[in-house]
């Protein structure tokens, strides 16, 4: 049985997204949400929990994961341009 063929597009599927803009309004979403979740800590926990499990989902795992993401976006970008 022959492997099926993966191109680069696939590859930066993981972790990357199909465009920057989309990709910057992810990270722009989950810094957003941090930045709720540590703010009202004390005083409403659920709601905290709940931002930062919603930062955690827009950045598909950690802020690592969403700046290697960048990173494959970038260079799928690039590809597509020339």
């Amino acid at each position: 049985m022959k492997p099926p063929d993966t191109s680069a597009a696939d590859a930066a599927a993981l972790f990357g997204s199909r465009n920057l803009p989309i990709h910057l309004a992810r990270g722009a979403l989950a810094a957003t949400l941090l930045a709720l979740a540590f703010d009202p800590q004390a005083a409403r926990p659920v709601a905290a929990m709940l931002c930062a499990l919603g930062a955690l989902a827009a950045t598909r795992g950690c802020p690592m994961c969403w700046t290697i993401g960048l990173i494959e976006t970038l260079r799928q970008h690039r590809v597509r341009r020339r």
